[in-house]
């Protein structure tokens, strides 16, 4: 039958569809084998410090570092607390100075943190002229000072920088008409905390504790030792004839720090029946505890940088922290770093702050060289490896650190700790124990992993403190 041309075409016979004429791929796959991978994980990084720390058998679980006895204890860093505008010390936090290492009366302290003047100080001003008068301690509250001090011919040279929680000045609450042997001035806006000696003395006066801790200061600061601190051993040297020869010993702490195992833990459950029947090709459970002890591992190293009683991060001594002297992290801080100890191994350092000090090599024309461990090829400065570790903190999105190592027990060095051969032991110091099938049918395991780590001196570990890691505006 024919259509006319001006029938609604509507109204036309619909054309039928196409039929497929062969097997579609959706209906295909119900006869393939699909291929898997092993379940992923987005959250394993390299964990370098895993890698290259020296890792020493503890039998026991606890590690004793002995050392020579030191007359120069504390020397960390102040916690300043802010509220609101106001800042303050927190009381037990001054112990960490030299002068105050001894005092163990918490109330002495707080009477100390509410002594402490503030003061707010604009970029530029000075705050110590040298050769005045010394007569106030300082801690830095927010902001970075510089040290200045007069070169041999006059100049002006850069002696050191303070940063949160640093501290200069202590001559002026001992000695008994000092002068500053230095300028400081505010390299930023900074915040200060005064103590001034008058104030000081009046405390010492009252209470007996912080007199005594005042004279044994005084005291072991006039005993022999070396520039260390370490009680002195005396040796003689370049005579002629028959002098008499010292007698001499090499004392040793009383009270040397003992490191214990941590332990990172967790509760792998699988279900009876997922067990049984869902274990081909691959075998649930060791997937599972695959991806457990992958979780258990990142969690590790994250405790062997941040841990507040063993990591790394908070067990740098004060002498061994530096602040960058322009923000990002330039050639010459690295030098500095790699100055303050001998046989620096490894710099360990946010991916981000390698690429800001990156930039600082790109802007002078330089080009580092690179090295190789392991088959992987990485960035190094001066020969010693940068590291990357994610697990360094970056504060406010701006600043983080950068961490110099000497490593290795036989080199006095930074070590791990570990205790193999613990029972069902799965991999090296970490178990996997049975704990049961509860009434739901569900399995369950305890997965244990022991570690810690230890700085057997000062000087075997460094950091560079508020690296600049944003990208300038231009």
């Amino acid at each position: 039958m024919s259509v006319d041309a001006g029938t609604d075409p509507a109204q036309q016979p619909r054309e039928r569809s196409q039929q497929p004429s062969s097997l579609g791929t959706a209906a295909a796959r119900n006869l393939a084998t699909t291929t898997k991978s092993v379940p992923q994980m987005q959250g394993i990084s390299s964990r370098w410090l895993l890698r290259v720390l020296p890792w020493v058998q503890v039998s026991g679980g606890t590690y004793r570092v002995n050392r020579r006895l030191t007359y120069a204890v504390g020397g960390g860093r102040v916690t300043v607390a802010r509220e609101g505008g106001e800042a303050r010390v927190v009381p037990p936090s001054l112990r960490e100075i030299p002068l105050f290492a001894g005092v163990t009366d918490d109330a002495v302290l707080a009477a100390l943190s509410e002594g402490f003047e503030q003061e707010e100080v604009e970029a530029g001003a000075s705050i110590t002229d040298e050769g005045g008068r010394a007569d106030r301690f300082f801690i830095v509250a927010h902001g970075r000072v510089d040290r200045i001090g007069t070169g041999e011919y006059g100049e002006g040279t850069r002696l050191g920088v303070e940063a949160d929680g640093g501290y200069f000045g202590g001559e002026a609450l001992t000695e008994e008409a000092p002068g500053w042997v230095h300028t400081v001035v505010a390299a930023t806006a900074t915040t200060l905390l005064s103590l001034t000696r008058q104030r000081f003395q009046e405390l010492a006066d009252r209470s007996p504790e912080l007199g005594d801790q005042v004279e044994r200061f005084r005291e072991n600061a006039g005993k022999p030792q070396n520039r260390r601190g370490e009680a002195d051993i005396e040796i003689a040297s370049g005579h002629d004839g028959e002098p008499g020869i010292p007698g001499t010993f090499a004392d040793y702490e009383l009270s040397p720090r003992e490191y214990e195992l941590s332990v990172a833990q967790t509760v792998l459950r699988v279900h009876t029946r997922v067990a049984d029947l869902y274990n081909e090709p691959m075998d649930q459970v060791e997937q599972q505890l695959r991806l457990t002890v992958e979780a258990l591992r990142e969690r590790q190293e994250d405790e062997l940088v941040n841990n507040a009683s063993f990591g790394l991060l908070n067990n740098v001594d004060y002498s061994q922290r530096l602040q960058t002297h322009s923000g990002p992290p330039t050639p010459d801080d690295m030098d500095e770093l790699l100055t303050r100890r001998r046989g620096t191994r490894v710099f360990l350092a946010h991916p981000r702050a390698i690429a800001a000090f990156g930039r600082e090599c790109n802007r002078r024309g330089l080009y580092p060289d690179a090295v190789e461990i392991n088959g992987d090829r990485l960035p190094a400065w001066r020969g010693v490896p940068i590291l990357p570790c994610n697990k360094i903190p970056i504060t406010g999105g701006r600043t983080s650190t950068i961490l110099a190592m000497r490593t290795g027990e036989d080199d006095q060095g930074v070590i791990g700790l570990h205790q193999i051969g613990i029972p069902d032991e799965y991999e090296p110091a970490l178990n996997v124990r049975f704990m049961g099938i509860n009434d739901q049918a569900v399995i369950s395991y305890l997965v244990s992993a022991y570690y810690s780590a230890a700085v057997l001196v000062p000087d075997a570990l460094g950091v560079l403190e508020n690296v600049e890691i944003s990208r300038p505006f231009s």
